[in-house]
């Protein structure tokens, strides 16, 4: 038998130092060890698929808690159908030993018990994605009512910009030759050069 760890963490800012301690005190070898950095929505991840493909009859895999594992609970049924009917491995929670596989296959109480308990828990980490993603977009819908703006920030234009953006406009420079002196791509160039004349003919209309 092989006790493989599996570790995620949302975003690269997140640390799963709790979690790779958690695999330590299981006794699992580092390279055993599988660790994404990305959200639960879904399981198209990287180290998750190699974790998988290499997964045999009989082996082990420990997560910390369910959460870990997804937060999508269609997913999150299939997965572990997958690992413990097809593969035929067996999985081990942390957080919830109940939902330890490793239990005799006679006993149907116990069987039942991890499978309600599994449902469950599956449910509630999707419910909590889905609560978080609702806090994230009240709290945009809050800050765009009060003029907070979103998105990339725009680049300033560099020094000199004005001087070559009229000799542009007055045929003196190319576009290229104006943002090869500026230090600035062709495009960006243009874009600003015709965000400029947007901006000197709204101001023309206004005064007329």
């Amino acid at each position: 038998m092989k006790k493989v760890g599996y570790i995620r963490v949302s975003s690269k800012d997140q640390k799963p130092d709790r979690q790779y301690k958690a695999m330590e005190q299981y006794g699992i070898a580092k390279k055993y060890i599988y660790m994404d950095k990305i959200s639960g929505k879904d399981f198209s991840r990287t180290e998750y698929k190699k974790m998988i493909s290499k997964l045999k009859k009989g082996d082990l895999l420990v997560i910390k808690s369910i959460d870990r594992l997804g937060r999508n609970y269609g997913e999150i049924l299939e997965q572990w159908k997958k690992i413990t009917k097809e593969i035929q491995a067996d999985i081990e929670v942390i957080d919830m030993p109940l939902l330890n596989t490793k239990s005799s296959p006679d006993d149907l109480t116990g069987i039942f018990i991890a499978d309600l308990v599994l449902q469950i828990l599956a449910y509630v980490a999707e419910t909590e994605r889905n609560f978080i993603k609702q806090r994230q977009a009240e709290g945009i819908a809050v800050a765009k009512a009060k003029g907070v703006k979103f998105g990339k920030r725009k680049q300033r234009v560099p020094q000199g910009f004005s001087e070559y953006y009229e000799k542009w406009k007055s045929g003196q420079v190319t576009v290229r030759e104006g943002a090869e002196c500026l230090n600035m791509s062709s495009a960006t160039f243009y874009r600003r050069c015709k965000e400029q004349m947007e901006i000197e003919e709204g101001e023309k209309n206004k005064i007329g």
